[in-house]
């Protein structure tokens, strides 16, 4: 099985690196589900983390080796310039497996860097950053939560509960697609005076509502809740406290 067969293998190392849009991961799902190349591909990434995770398998250099390392780079006679070009983008082109271009990787990440470990937490902040940019935050734009509710029909797997909040301060704008932890999500739009919150939902499995949980991370502020087989995540900069109002008048509206 040939990687080169499929054009769509830059994109399986595109998304593991994080690069992708909502919509773009979105339709590589899609893709991987009957693509058995690109299934090989992702497989063989999630394996490599995996391994580098392992306790005692990434050991950073030592300062002499670091030393040593930079000093022959520096010895070495420049090579002439080259066009720039995606060094995955020329693996691509060469004879060598997916394969051993993935353990190629897990062996530099082990002598030279830390594995990169995004968790939940983090793809949320990114995403709410992302959805802040021009033309990024809705997808249907409305502050009739019977208007942005069937929006999602057709569009995802779940029906996502959207609550009118502009009695309590927190008027809904709208809602949007989005891909987080693996799949398809919701994204609802709330405001808080000048302050955005993205409201991401999807089903969580369960049914018991769960007090809710805060975090923060890079300046911004978030808070996690179950209720009704979904899970909840609340992310903006607004001030902690209001952000757990959010959430708390959230679960008490109808």
């Amino acid at each position: 099985m040939n990687p080169a067969d499929c054009d769509k293998i830059l994109l399986v190392q595109a998304e593991f690196d994080g690069e992708l849009d909502a919509a773009e991961a979105a339709a590589l799902a899609l893709h991987r589900e009957t693509c058995p190349i690109c299934q090989a591909a992702a497989s063989e990434l999630a394996q490599t983390r995996e391994l580098l995770r392992v306790p005692g398998v990434y050991r950073p250099a030592s300062d002499d080796l670091r030393a040593r390392v930079l000093a022959n780079l520096g010895a070495a006679r420049p090579a002439p310039p080259r066009p720039a070009r995606n060094w995955f983008a020329g693996w691509r082109q060469g004879s060598a497996g997916f394969g051993l271009g993935a353990a190629c990787a897990a062996a530099l990440a082990v002598l030279i860097v830390a594995p990169r470990q995004q968790g939940l937490t983090d793809q949320l902040v990114a995403s709410h950053i992302r959805a802040l940019q021009p033309g990024h935050l809705e997808d249907v734009v409305s502050t009739d939560q019977h208007t942005v509710k069937p929006w999602f029909d057709g569009r995802l797997d779940f029906a996502p509960p959207v609550k009118d909040l502009a009695a309590e301060g927190f008027p809904l704008k709208g809602g949007r697609l989005d891909y987080l932890d693996g799949r398809p999500v919701a994204a609802l739009v709330y405001q808080r005076d000048k302050h955005l919150i993205d409201l991401y939902v999807w089903p969580e499995g369960g049914t018991q509502a769960a007090f809710p949980s805060t975090a923060a991370e890079s300046g911004y502020n978030v808070v996690h809740w179950s209720a009704d087989g979904m899970t909840l995540w609340a992310v903006s900069d607004v001030e902690a406290g209001q952000l757990a109002g959010f959430a708390r008048d959230w679960r008490k509206a109808k």
